[in-house]
């Protein structure tokens, strides 16, 4: 168990590589799951190009949208484009740029998929063998058919044990033509995905250098923001429902107390709890600051999510606007310092 939770406080701890590696696999599974795909062309004229279209297209859809639904900065990215603005400007740039990380990452699958099915020419030739120069490659010599009678038999090009138009054209002249025009677009493919992600990573921060660390640094901190916002969420929710556990049972205890009052009386009383535990409960109960009820944490996450505390470590101004009311909450009510219930409002 405890080499589980090494692995994953890693992979939390470097999640951009987790990432990478994630896309990495899910490349080799694209890969992968195209050679144990089992092509079947319907060779038809009126189905063949849908049919190959739909191999080529589909499959990159489905794993582009699994990039972006196994990337965990995809709901981060979402919060933070839909809060309200609150006290904390939303820049325009951040969002772009974490945008743009997740989209690259979640293109590799496609692109792996898209040059995959291209090298390995079968699609090409399911739905371009119809478009085939049979003037050029082929002899029509004596060949008294119609052109839709022609399309129908150059359909059945991809499916070995129907084709019957070799006196057309040889089968695999048709295959090795069509499928040397498919790799030829394929390597084309891989050289401009190649040629777009040099650009990407290499050109673009040389000409925006000061906007392009601006927001790798603010999309880094957002991420980290929401980190320690869930860990201090946990921690706080743990300490929050052990006091109220303490507190049923104790006042379960003293109604027990009472309704027995006269057993009790003749039994020893309970020693009186140790000063350390008295002392530790009291702790526990002031890093709450005040917070004793279910309305008052729904108060604060609601403000939170609204008017999230300016990024600046100096002052932090009050503001009556956009609903940030501290006053509303019942923290006043417990002789709190304002310093106090400020910092609490920051990092809750």
């Amino acid at each position: 168990m405890d080499k589980f939770r090494m692995i994953f406080q890693f992979l939390q701890a470097n999640q951009e590589s987790f990432m990478n590696g994630i896309c990495g696999i899910m490349a080799l599974a694209s890969a992968q799951l195209y050679t144990t795909f089992d092509f079947n062309c319907p060779c038809l004229p009126s189905y063949n190009l849908s049919y190959a279209l739909g191999v080529l297209c589909v499959p990159p859809i489905v794993l582009f949208l699994l990039g972006f639904v196994m990337n965990n900065n995809v709901s981060m990215l979402a919060e933070e484009w839909k809060r309200p603005t609150g006290m904390r400007q939303k820049d325009a740039a951040v969002l772009r740029y974490m945008f743009c990380s997740m989209t690259q990452r979640a293109l590799i699958a496609p692109a792996v998929w898209i040059s995959v099915t291209l090298l390995h020419g079968e699609s090409f030739i399911c739905a371009f063998s119809t478009s085939i120069p049979v003037d050029k490659l082929g002899n029509m010599t004596g060949v008294d058919l119609s052109e839709k009678e022609i399309r129908r038999i150059l359909a059945r090009i991809p499916c070995k044990d129907i084709y019957d138009g070799h006196h057309i054209i040889p089968q695999e002249v048709a295959t090795r033509y069509l499928r040397c025009i498919s790799q030829a677009l394929g390597w084309t493919f891989v050289l401009l995905m190649t040629f777009l992600a040099f650009l990407v990573r290499a050109i673009r921060p040389c000409f925006t250098q000061a906007a392009f660390l601006k927001s790798k640094y603010w999309s880094h901190y957002i991420d980290i923001e929401r980190k320690l916002f869930d860990e201090t969420c946990t921690e706080h929710a743990k300490s929050f429902a052990k006091l109220c556990i303490q507190q049923f049972f104790e006042n379960i205890n003293r109604d027990m107390n009472i309704g027995h009052s006269h057993v009790l009386e003749k039994e020893p009383k309970e020693p009186k709890e140790p000063k350390d535990a008295k002392e530790t409960e009291q702790d526990e109960a002031d890093k709450l600051l005040g917070v004793t009820s279910q309305g008052t944490i729904n108060t604060l996450l609601k403000n939170w999510h609204r008017c999230k505390p300016p990024l600046n470590l100096n002052t932090y101004e009050h503001q009556n606007g956009n609903g940030c009311i501290i006053e509303n909450l019942e923290l006043n009510n417990l002789n709190i310092p304002k310093k106090e219930i400020v910092t609490y409002y920051s990092k809750v």
